[in-house]
C-alpha cells in the first residue's frame, strides 16, 4: 500500500531510520499481541497516541517544510523543536488518556493543551505530508464547525466552540485516534511491509515474467503484458502512480517499439496501474477502512470487489488487443519468451507468499494484519535463502524493508489525521446529519439524480485528495443517503470508492495518466483522455453493481454467472465499438451498433427495460459478429484467390 502520488523526499539519517522502524515494529508487536503478552495492558488509543507521535515527529524530521528541486539533509532547529512536542505529547496522552478520554464536556487544562498541540501539528504534518489541498479541506470543516450555526434552513448545525472542536476531534474516538487511524497504523501497515518484501525479493521482476511467458506470443503482447504485470504489480503497492513508475518504466517502452503511439501506450500504463486498487486480493487502503464502515470481514469486500474489477481489466484488455489489431501490431515471433513453468519454478515462493496471503484471509479466518504479516515473512525468509533472477534479500535488506515501511506510512498516517479531523468535526457539529439529509431530498424522486451527484462529488474531491481522504469524506456524507434511497450499503461504498479514484486518470488532474505520460514523452492532456477512453469501464461499472447486486457476489450462483457473462459480452461489444475494431476495422455505423448492443446487454437487471435490452444488445450483437465474420471469409477467399497461379 505505497505512498500516493506526491511522495516525500525524505531526510534519512539514523535517526529518522530509527523513528521509521519504529512505527513498523510497532505494527508487528501490536498486531501479534507482543505487549499484552509482554504485561502491557493497554488501551488501542494508547496504542495509536504513540504511533501518532511517533508518526509526527517522523514527519517534522524526515519532509522538509518547504520543497525544492534538492533536499536539504540538515533539520532545522524548528524541526527539532516541533518533534520533541510531538513525543512529548503523545508520550504524556498515552499515559493519560484514560482519564482524558472521559473528560470532553470538563476539558481539563492539561487535556486542553495536548489537544491543542496534537491539532496544530497536525495540521502542518499534513500540508507537509499529504499537500495543501488537503489541509485546505480540512480547515474548511473545522470552519464549518465553528460556524454551522449560522447556515440558513436544514444545513444549520450545533453550535460548538473551538475548545470543544479542538479536544472532540483530538481525544474523542470519533476523531484522530478514531477508525481511520486505528486502520492505517495496523492493517494497512502491514500489508506496506507484505509489499516491500514482496518488491525486495523481486516480485515485479516475476509479475512481469509471468505477464509475458503468458502473452508475449499474442497480438500486441506488449500491452496485454503491460496490462498483466501492473494489476498483479498495482493490487500490492495500492498506489498509481509507484506502479507506473515501477512497470511502466519497462512496458510503456514496449509498447512504443511495438507501434504504440506514445500517448495509447501510457494511457495503457495509467490505467492498468489505477486498477490496481480495486483488485483483489489486497486491494487499496480504502477497502480495509470500507470492512470496518461495513462491519464485516476484509474477506468479505474482497470477495465483492472481485466481479467489476474483472470486468474493469477485461475491457481495458479486449481494447489492447483490438487496438494492436486496428494499428496492425502482430505477435512478434523474434523476442526471447521464457516458459512459465521455468518461470513458475523459479518464482514458486511468491505464489506462496499469496497461498498464504488469501489462505489465512479466506479459508482460516485470520484477522487482515496478522496474515498479511504471515505472507511477508515467508517472502523474508524466502528472499533469505532463494534468488529470483540473482535477486534476493540480505540481512540488511530485511531490515530496509522495515525502514521502507516505516517512511511509506507517514504520508498515509497524516491523512488517518486528516480523515480523522473531518469526522470529528462533522459528528461534533451535527453537520453529517444535516448534509446527509439534504442529499437525500436531492434524489428523493430519482436515484439517478443522487447517483450522479454522488459521482460527481467523489470525483471533484478525488482531484485534491488522497484516496483514503476522499472515500472517508464521502462515506460519511454521500453514503448514508444512497443506503437511505435503497442502496445496497457494499454497493454504496464500492460506488463512491470507483468514483473517487478516477481522478488518477481524468483531467485536468490526472495524475497517473501525467506521470506515464512523463516516461513515454506524449502529452500529459492528451494521455488524460486517451486514457479516459481505455478506462471507460471505470465510468460505467459503479452504476452496474448498484443496479445489479450480484455482480457484488450478492445472489446466487446462477444469477452471478448469468449476469457477468452478460456484462462481459455487454463489455466487449462496447470495446469494438470504442476502439473502431472487431474482426477488422468498421465503419462508424457499425461502430455505434456495437456500443448500442453491449451497453444494451450491460443494463443492469434491476431496471424496467433489462430485459428488452438484453435480447435487443444480443440479437444486435448475434448479428453483428455474423456480418463481420461474413465479411472476414470474403477477405480471406480474396486474398487466397489472389495468391493462385495465374491470378494477378
Amino acid at each position: 500500500m505505497g505512498a500516493a502520488a506526491r511522495v516525500p523526499r525524505f531526510r534519512r539519517n539514523a535517526l529518522n531510520s530509527f523513528l521509521a522502524a519504529l512505527v513498523t515494529l510497532g505494527t508487528v508487536a501490536w498486531a501479534t499481541d507482543l505487549f499484552r503478552r509482554a504485561g502491557l495492558e493497554l488501551y488501542g488509543e494508547q496504542f495509536l497516541a504513540g504511533i501518532l507521535g511517533i508518526a509526527l515527529a517522523l514527519a517534522f524530521l524526515a519532509v522538509p517544510a518547504r520543497r525544492g528541486p534538492t533536499i536539504d539533509t540538515r533539520v532545522p532547529v524548528y524541526d527539532w523543536i516541533l518533534a520533541a512536542i510531538a513525543l512529548t505529547a503523545a508520550a504524556y496522552v498515552g499515559v493519560r488518556y484514560p482519564e482524558l478520554s472521559g473528560m470532553t464536556l470538563v476539558r481539563p487544562p492539561d487535556g486542553m493543551l495536548t489537544a491543542a498541540v496534537v491539532v496544530v501539528l497536525g495540521l502542518e504534518a499534513i500540508r507537509r505530508c499529504v499537500g495543501l489541498p488537503m489541509l485546505i479541506v480540512v480547515l474548511c470543516f473545522i470552519g464549518l464547525a465553528l460556524l454551522g450555526h449560522l447556515l440558513p434552513g436544514r444545513l444549520e448545525a450545533r453550535p460548538v466552540s473551538f475548545g470543544q472542536v479542538t479536544y472532540y476531534m483530538a481525544w474523542d474516538t470519533s476523531g484522530i485516534i478514531g477508525a481511520p487511524l486505528r486502520i492505517l497504523a495496523t492493517v494497512v501497515i502491514a500489508f506496506i511491509l507484505f509489499g516491500e518484501c514482496l518488491t525486495r525479493t523481486g516480485g515485479s521482476l516475476f509479475f512481469t515474467d509471468v505477464s509475458l511467458a503468458m502473452l508475449g506470443r499474442t497480438r500486441g503482447a506488449p500491452a496485454k503484458i503491460a496490462v498483466f504485470s501492473s494489476m498483479l504489480f498495482g493490487t500490492i503497492s495500492g498506489s498509481t502512480v509507484a506502479s507506473v513508475l515501477t512497470t511502466g518504466v519497462v512496458t510503456i517502452p514496449m509498447m512504443k517499439k511495438a507501434g504504440y503511439p506514445p500517448s495509447t501506450a501510457a494511457a495503457i500504463e495509467a490505467v492498468a496501474a489505477t486498477g490496481g486498487q480495486l483488485m483483489p486480493p489486497v486491494m487499496g487502503a480504502a477497502a480495509f477502512l470500507m470492512a470496518e464502515y461495513l462491519a464485516v470481514p476484509y474477506a468479505e469486500i474482497a470477495l465483492a470487489a472481485l466481479i467489476p474489477a474483472v470486468l474493469y481489466y477485461v475491457a481495458l484488455f479486449i481494447q489492447a488487443d483490438l487496438e494492436a489489431g486496428r494499428l496492425g501490431i502482430r505477435a512478434d515471433a523474434g523476442t526471447e519468451i521464457p516458459g512459465l513453468w521455468s518461470v513458475l519454478a523459479e518464482g514458486w515462493f511468491f505464489l506462496l507468499m499469496f497461498a498464504v496471503l488469501i489462505g489465512a484471509l479466506f479459508w482460516f479466518q485470520v484477522s487482515a494484519e496478522l496474515s498479511a504479516l504471515l505472507a511477508a515473512t515467508v517472502g523474508a525468509v524466502g528472499g533469505l535463502f532463494l534468488r529470483y533472477r540473482g535477486v534476493g534479500l540480505t540481512l540488511r535488506g530485511v531490515r530496509d524493508a522495515v525502514i521502507g515501511t516505516g517512511y511509506t506510512a507517514i504520508e498515509i498516517l497524516m491523512t488517518a489525521v486528516a480523515a480523522g479531523m473531518v469526522i470529528g468535526t462533522l459528528n461534533i457539529s451535527g453537520l453529517a446529519f444535516g448534509m446527509t439529509m439534504n442529499l437525500g431530498l436531492v434524489g428523493e424522486h430519482s436515484l439517478a439524480l443522487m447517483l450522479a451527484v454522488a459521482a460527481v462529488i467523489s470525483l471533484i474531491l478525488g482531484m485534491g485528495m488522497p484516496t483514503i481522504g476522499v472515500y472517508v469524506l464521502v462515506a460519511t456524507l454521500i453514503v448514508p443517503a444512497l443506503v437511505k434511497l435503497g442502496v445496497a450499503p457494499m454497493a454504496a461504498h464500492m460506488f463512491v470508492l470507483y468514483y473517487g479514484m478516477l481522478s488518477m486518470i481524468t483531467p485536468p488532474v490526472a495524475i497517473g495518466a501525467f506521470a506515464a505520460a512523463a516516461i513515454a514523452g506524449s502529452p500529459p492532456m492528451k494521455t488524460g483522455f486517451v486514457g479516459c477512453r481505455f478506462g471507460w469501464m471505470k465510468f460505467v461499472v459503479p452504476f452496474l453493481f448498484v443496479g445489479s447486486p450480484t455482480l457484488l457476489m450478492q445472489g446466487s450462483a446462477p444469477e452471478i454467472i448469468r449476469d457477468l457473462l452478460t456484462a462481459a459480452t455487454g463489455t466487449w461489444l462496447v470495446s469494438a465499438g470504442i476502439v473502431g475494431y472487431f474482426l477488422h476495422d468498421i465503419g462508424p455505423w457499425r461502430r455505434i451498433l456495437a456500443g448500442l448492443a453491449g451497453f444494451g446487454l450491460l443494463i443492469p437487471v434491476s431496471t424496467d427495460i433489462a430485459l428488452w435490452a438484453n435480447i435487443g444488445g444480443g440479437l444486435i450483437g448475434t448479428a453483428l459478429l455474423a456480418a463481420e465474420w461474413n465479411k472476414a471469409g470474403r477477405i480471406k477467399a480474396a486474398g487466397a484467390g489472389r495468391h493462385e497461379p495465374g491470378i494477378q
